[in-house]
């Protein structure tokens, strides 16, 4: 699912794609590493439609509010910002000034910082992007009740790996709109199955928009990112 190498020639590529996912329950239906495997899909997905250098995923990050869930693995959002400017300097050694991050876990706030205070980076997809994507896909659900292992996530799957999408979604709906105090407490106070979403309505062809949808969205981010660095 991860290749550990490439054969595509990579020299001379300016940009480079860093998945970032986590290793975190989704519901009793989606793997822990859903957001890993969504994020490495839509990175994948992003390199054969442009001129960009896919990077492995990153398969560990901010996931705290999941701990009560056996099989989360998470790592301090100090760590995260380590892991990701070390990678963007060792880039840039090696000449690839650009790194966009394509991240697929909504826990990673971090991120936004990592990218305001460094040169040269980016953050995708963006909420503009994912609205554009859920739009051209029928999404019905709204992004804020969408939040986990829902319509968007199982969809993607769906559509990429169905062989990882294990029976019970079509009756795992759980919304929790009032979750003001997730931050602090955690997910577990607003959901017993670790669902927050309607995956019933998911289906691949929705992945497939989905994805088509974000590949278009990324000509915008990139047309930016290619300016950024001298």
């Amino acid at each position: 699912m991860f290749p550990s190498d490439t054969t595509v020639d990579v020299r001379g590529r300016r940009v480079a794609v860093l998945p970032v996912g986590s290793t975190e329950q989704h519901g009793p239906f989606l793997p822990l590493a859903t957001d890993a495997v969504i994020a490495w899909t839509i990175a994948s997905a992003l390199a054969q439609a442009y001129e960009v250098r896919l990077l492995p995923p990153v398969q560990f990050s901010c996931s705290q509010e999941h701990a009560d869930w056996p099989g989360t693995v998470s790592i301090s959002a100090r760590t995260l910002i380590s892991l990701i400017t070390d990678i963007a300097d060792s880039l840039r050694h090696n000449g690839v000034e650009h790194l966009v991050l394509v991240n697929a876990h909504g826990g990673n706030y971090v991120l936004s910082n990592v990218v305001q205070e460094a040169g040269g980076m980016a953050l995708f997809p963006g909420r503009d992007d994912w609205a554009f994507a859920r739009e051209k896909a029928g999404v019905e659900t709204s992004a804020y009740s969408d939040m986990h292992a829902g319509e968007l996530e199982t969809s993607i799957l769906l559509h990429t790996h169905p062989d990882l999408v294990r029976p019970g979604y079509e009756s795992a709906d759980h919304l929790a709109e009032d979750r003001r105090h997730m931050l602090t407490l955690g997910l577990a106070p607003y959901t017993s199955s670790g669902v927050i979403g309607r995956p019933s309505l998911a289906s691949a062809r929705k992945g497939e928009l989905l994805l088509a949808g974000l590949v278009e969205s990324f000509r915008h981010q990139l047309d930016l990112v290619d300016g950024l660095a001298p």
